[in-house]
């Protein structure tokens, strides 16, 4: 066998020897605090004492990862750094201890973060979490657990990173149906921007017409927030362009502004209740009248695996608007409706229910309605499954 053949075998045996090595090493600390819980002499009593024991050789001192020449493998894209709000502050606490006892595999992470289930209690889990979150030390970022299930309707208070598809069709009444795609940005510490762009099939006299919609471009800013009462305050202004065909019915005719107030409360059992309530202001009011809307979602959340596994959120929204005209009527419709998450990640969900009119019947069609949604600030859609 020539050299370069015996560098070749060589070569390859210390690559396959990594492979299979490299989840041996990086279980190391689960081992050692395995065998730990029978000695006294490593402390585990802190938040800090369990990190510095079990973390610190894979995320470093500071939590923003050790350097590969010192931790000897590639960090894979969605290794985390515990300093950036951005990426941490969105999470609850409830997806960090799912990552801690289960592993990376658990949330469609990679297989280099190992289990810590049978090495540490759920309260030595709790305090390395609430250690590692100290690593963020900017102020005034809204906690993931604020960031409630999206209803079909009621907009939440939550700024956030998501493309939504939305969908409703008419199951009575005129035929028609509607397709959103809406794309919500976070800027900053407390602000979002959103476009919503919808397009529109409705049929007149027989004829399907179908197009663009009128095109939404909002912004909306947290004004309070707190974890310990679990409330969260937003305000979005935005305006509607008319870029939808009138005529075939696909738009108003005239640009609009809406303002909204968004109030989302969660409580200790894991129920929630949002609140909204807004004014939509067209510009031309003899083309498309001044209306007010209020809107309030009540649910639910249950999750699998003593509330680490995949999250389930019935929902019932009661939803109201009112012309601001002579004899205008107020619209009361009802939406119950179960929102899923899809992903192991969490990131990709689904909701579908029915909108039901409950006053003025006769003009108004029962829709069923359905939507996808991507966190996309959590990985790629083709990430996490």
């Amino acid at each position: 066998m020539d050299l370069s053949a015996r560098l070749f075998v060589v070569r390859t045996c210390i690559r396959l020897s990594i492979r299979h090595i490299l989840p041996l090493l990086l279980s190391a600390p689960v081992l050692l605090l395995a065998q730990a819980g029978n000695q006294s002499n490593l402390q585990l009593d802190t938040g800090e004492h369990i990190f510095k024991s079990a973390c610190i050789a894979c995320h470093g001192p500071y939590g923003k990862g050790t350097p590969k020449t010192i931790a000897g493998f590639e960090p894979p894209d969605s290794f985390p750094d515990f300093t950036r709000c951005d990426q941490t502050t969105p999470e609850p606490n409830v997806a960090w201890q799912d990552v801690i006892t289960h592993g990376g595999p658990s949330r469609g992470f990679s297989q280099i973060m190992p289990a810590f289930g049978d090495a540490l209690n759920p309260e030595q889990i709790s305090k390395v979490i609430k250690y590692m979150r100290g690593f963020c030390r900017e102020r005034g970022w809204a906690r993931g657990e604020l960031n409630l299930p999206r209803a079909l309707v009621t907009e939440k208070a939550y700024p956030e990173d998501e493309v939504v598809i939305s969908s409703a069709g008419n199951a009575r009444g005129v035929a028609g149906f509607s397709n959103d795609v809406i794309h919500e940005q976070r800027f900053g510490v407390k602000n979002q921007i959103e476009i919503d762009v919808p397009v529109n099939f409705m049929n007149q006299n027989h004829v399907w017409h179908g197009g663009v919609g009128d095109t939404t471009l909002g912004i909306k800013r947290e004004m309070f927030s707190s974890l310990r009462s679990g409330s969260i305050l937003s305000l979005q202004g935005s305006v509607i362009v008319p870029t939808g065909n009138r005529t075939h019915g696909l738009g108003t005719g005239t640009t609009t502004f809406e303002t909204f107030a968004a109030f989302d409360q969660l409580f200790p059992t894991n129920t929630f209740v949002q609140f909204q309530m807004g004014a939509d202001l067209p510009r031309h009011t003899d083309i498309s009248p001044q209306a007010l809307f209020w809107r309030t979602a009540v649910g639910q959340s249950f999750a699998a695996d003593h509330g680490l596994g995949r999250l389930w959120s019935p929902m019932v929204e009661f939803l109201a608007d009112r012309d601001l005209t002579t004899g205008a009527k107020t619209n009361w419709d009802v939406l119950p409706q179960m929102q899923v998450t899809i992903s192991r990640r969490q990131h990709v969900k689904a909701d579908l229910g029915v909108r039901t009119p409950v006053s003025n019947t006769a003009a108004r069609p029962v829709q069923l309605m359905f939507y996808i949604l991507w966190d996309w600030q959590d990985g790629k859609l083709t990430e996490g499954w």
